[in-house]
């Protein structure tokens, strides 16, 4: 960015009118504003002049004909009736290429203690997706770096992908894995309610120097209100956005869709949204929707968002609310198996469970093969591991399911190599299979 097009980003924002209103109540959590009716809408954001000098931000959530409600972004101690009330109107972004290698807040503010240009055009954080008639269509197969995914799970340019999995069964670890070796031009990872002493563990030595030179970090902690949470997504969308739109391929990493949505469920409880179902309010659904509707294939002339949203399973409650939203709109997803990961394979991806919509227009009609031979064994083995693990099989008595306990353990193994290409991955799919690669 040129120093011309920084100052002029900076006047831009100058607030030639300002609007200010009053707090006149304190009930639960919300505050009551007066006198911004006529200038405010749901989802502004307004500024607290407090006593003790400190700053607060909120969202008004939910509008009256003479007050608006407002859920503050941090603790309301020693804010009182009486306060003065200024009107921001809504946030936005104006990203940049100054934005890459960076660890960026919802705000747009830099969390790395490094100055942050920002770019000329000002973006909003719920735009509307592309046209659905003028989008691309999926592109060509993706090398992530992870056999089981550049063969049996194959990622397509534009394609969203769900990953499913309980807590410590290896799924941060996977999407850092994704973010390494995924072909991109720019890497957006939204981190939603992380633990705060992993951010810099996340960036330092997960990323490191070779993931975060392409990639930028949105994230809010887990201690920051439900406002900076659910903004997280929505900001990382944005940017990705910013790049698709330059032309890139963009590939947007969230972690995880489920603190996203129990972001929202507390916003929309606090502005007076009735709970529905286990808890999580109507809107819940068209939230999670139109997030992931943004991502996938650019309209045509621009970029394609290939995206990875993970989502959080209590007990590998596959039919939880979240999963089951998201499950419905995605183009495949992976479901990692806490069973798998306690016996020390990684991933531990059921690939059984999981499945990619890309197929079979990803891959060629002799890979579809390998792909189908190799599943058709895992089911065999599936259905009868019961019983040979208990030695009351008898071998000869099922050919099909003898040729499944015979090449088991080699595909089992095959599920945790790397391959330095598709095709490598292919050989050695076909070597665990024991017969001729695919060509």
């Amino acid at each position: 960015m040129t120093k011309f097009q920084e100052i002029a980003a900076k006047l831009k924002k100058i607030k030639i009118v300002r609007y200010f209103g009053t707090v006149i109540g304190i009930h639960g959590g919300l505050i009551k504003v007066a006198g911004l009716n006529i200038h405010a809408s749901v989802g502004d954001r307004v500024a607290f002049s407090r006593r003790s000098g400190r700053e607060l931000t909120g969202e008004i959530v939910a509008l009256d004909r003479e007050t608006a409600s407002v859920l503050p972004e941090g603790s309301t101690e020693g804010l009182a009736i009486g306060l003065e009330v200024e009107l921001l109107f809504a946030p936005s972004l104006a990203p940049s290429d100054d934005w890459i290698g960076r660890i960026i807040d919802p705000l747009g503010q830099p969390l790395d203690g490094r100055p942050l240009y920002e770019g000329f055009d000002d973006r909003g954080y719920r735009p509307p997706p592309p046209p659905a008639a003028s989008r691309n269509r999926l592109g060509a197969r993706l090398a992530t770096g992870l056999a089981v995914f550049d063969t049996i799970l194959p990622l397509v340019r534009g394609q969203r992908m769900g990953l499913f999995a309980g807590s410590g069964v290896g799924k941060s670890t996977l999407l850092s894995a994704l973010a390494l070796g995924v072909e991109a031009d720019v890497v957006v990872i939204a981190l939603i309610g992380e633990r705060g002493r992993e951010l810099r563990e996340f960036v330092e030595e997960v990323l490191g120097k070779e993931g975060m030179a392409r990639s930028v970090v949105i994230a809010a902690t887990s201690d920051q209100s439900p406002l900076m949470r659910r903004r997280c997504a929505w900001a990382a969308m944005t940017v990705a956005e910013h790049f698709r739109d330059q032309g890139r391929h963009v590939l947007f990493l969230a972690d995880s869709i489920t603190r996203f949505a129990e972001a929202h469920r507390e916003i929309a409880l606090s502005a007076g949204e009735s709970p529905s179902y286990r808890g999580f309010p109507p809107s819940v659904s068209q939230m999670i929707m139109s997030l992931a509707e943004r991502s996938g294939p650019g309209p045509e002339g621009a970029g394609d968002i290939t995206a990875i949203f993970s989502v959080l399973v209590a007990g590998s409650d596959m039919d939880e609310p979240v999963a089951d939203i998201l499950r419905g709109v995605l183009d495949g997803h992976v479901v990692l198996d806490r069973s798998i990961a306690e016996r020390g394979r990684f991933p531990a991806v059921d690939v059984l469970r999981s499945v990619s919509r890309s197929l079979p227009h990803a891959a060629s009609e002799p890979e579809n093969a390998l792909i189908a031979r190799a599943r058709a064994a895992l089911g065999a083995y599936s259905e009868s591991e019961l019983m040979i693990r208990a030695g009351l099989y008898a071998q000869g008595s099922d050919p099909k399911l003898d040729e499944a306990v015979r090449i088991y353990p080699a595909l089992d193994q095959f599920f945790t190599r790397k391959g330095s290409s598709v095709r490598q991955s292919f050989q050695m799919l076909a070597e665990a299979l024991g017969q001729p690669a695919a060509r």
